[in-house]
């Protein structure tokens, strides 16, 4: 468990405030206007609770290169919008104009600065939480803050000056989208109410392995059920030949990755023969028809993209009798209709289901949100690699730099509340 503060362990009323947020979203080609704004409305409940404060905005919008790197000048307007007040900006991150935009603040003021990705400290600098620190934008924005809150669990972790650089200069804490998010991921994984199964698919297969392995071995869950590209490694490693075009497939997308990943995945088939459910067939898109078969009919020479229609039920039937659901990654191509009735059939019995679910961000988050079946779901996280890293073991740079902090720094109380 986490041992984070957070915003109800601080006084805030009067302080000047510097607060990490993710607000990354989709953007129209041509128009520069926004396709999704659910990352901007989920940083509201932070900036009521500092409704009294000097909020200062660190933000981002896609990186280098990208044809929706921007300034975060919509996305101030955006906010706005969305708060009924006026949302400050400055074209500036820790210069001259962005300093004296701070210093003539008031008490309720919200001001966003530029994208921190325009600035090349926050692109390049690396190392410890003390080498962040000592970045100029940090050093700055630090000399004149009393708090910062860490409000960006989509990015929780990347280690940026932004995220972490802060650590041992000012007191931080976790924002309230933060909190939940800590909060909710700890409530599936250390106590999740049995049987609890892990749904993992998507083709980020090296990253959903290292949540298998740390989900077998340390009891977390009682069966992994996969799909996706994950399924098509697992199949291939219990014995069956998917077919050159699927397997090369797996080579290319984990690329330096394979071999270590392999060792893993064959170690766990191993280990947990009875707890990793493999699909009993899949969907091969053959001349751009759905083609259902079952393994035993394998190879094929064509690309698999889902799960065949019995695998299909059977996962429906286990979610639904599930007491915990960890779901990350879709179960096909579900952009394609013929191949998205996997990951459209999961989704609903996880709509359906009495448990709780708990989904991970990314693609998966985005259906859900799409098919407005997020009310149905225990948790939907807004973050795809943190979420994944989270339950997957690893530590995240922006957890531990609030755990260091909160270490360091002696801090004023306004409730009992005890730490996440």
């Amino acid at each position: 468990m986490a041992s984070v503060l957070t915003l109800e362990n601080v006084n805030v009323e009067g302080r000047t405030v510097i607060v990490r947020v993710d607000v990354n979203s989709p953007m129209a080609p041509d128009t520069k206007l926004f396709l999704d704004d659910t990352r901007i409305k989920a940083i509201v409940p932070t900036l009521n609770r500092l409704s009294k404060s000097k909020v200062v905005l660190l933000a981002h919008q896609s990186r280098p290169g990208k044809n929706d790197f921007t300034s975060t000048l919509g996305h101030a307007r955006e906010l706005g919008r969305i708060l009924g007040r006026p949302v400050k900006w400055v074209d500036d991150l820790a210069g001259d104009k962005a300093m004296a935009a701070i210093e003539v603040m008031s008490d309720g003021d919200i001001l966003m600065l530029n994208n921190v990705r325009m600035y090349d400290e926050e692109i390049n600098t690396k190392g410890t939480f003390e080498d962040m620190a000592e970045t100029q934008m940090v050093q700055k924005l630090a000399s004149v803050a009393d708090l910062f809150v860490y409000d960006a669990f989509a990015c929780a972790h990347r280690a940026t000056p932004s995220g972490v650089g802060f650590t041992n200069l000012i007191p931080c804490v976790a924002g309230e989208l933060m909190a939940n998010e800590i909060k909710k991921l700890d409530q599936a994984l250390e106590n999740p109410a049995r049987p609890c199964i892990a749904v993992l698919g998507g083709v980020k297969v090296d990253d959903s392995i290292a949540v298998a392995d740390n989900m077998l071995r340390n009891d977390i869950c009682d069966e992994v059920w996969v799909t996706g590209g994950v399924a098509n490694l697992m199949i291939e490693l219990a014995g069956n030949d998917i077919g050159l075009v699927n397997h090369d497939f797996l080579v290319g997308e984990l690329g330096k990755h394979w071999y270590a990943t392999v060792e893993k995945a064959k170690a766990l088939l191993a280990d947990f023969p009875d707890k990793i459910c493999l699909p009993v067939d899949v969907a091969a898109n053959i001349e751009d028809n759905r083609v259902d078969m079952s393994l035993d009919q394998l190879p094929v020479s064509a690309p698999i993209f889902d799960l065949g229609i019995q695998s299909i039920r059977n996962l429906s039937v286990a979610i639904k009798q599930a007491g915990t659901v960890h779901l990350n990654g879709p179960a096909g191509v579900f952009e394609l209709p013929d191949f998205a009735l996997g990951t459209i059939e999961m989704l609903n019995a996880c709509a359906e289901s009495e448990g709780y679910v708990v989904v991970g961000g990314g693609h998966t988050a985005t259906l859900i949100m799409k098919r407005n079946l997020a009310s149905k779901m225990g948790h939907v996280s807004t973050g795809g690699g943190a979420c994944l890293d989270y339950i997957s073991g690893r530590s995240l740079p922006a957890v531990a730099s609030l755990e260091a902090s909160a270490r360091a720094f002696s801090m004023e109380t306004q409730s009992s509340t005890n730490t996440l």
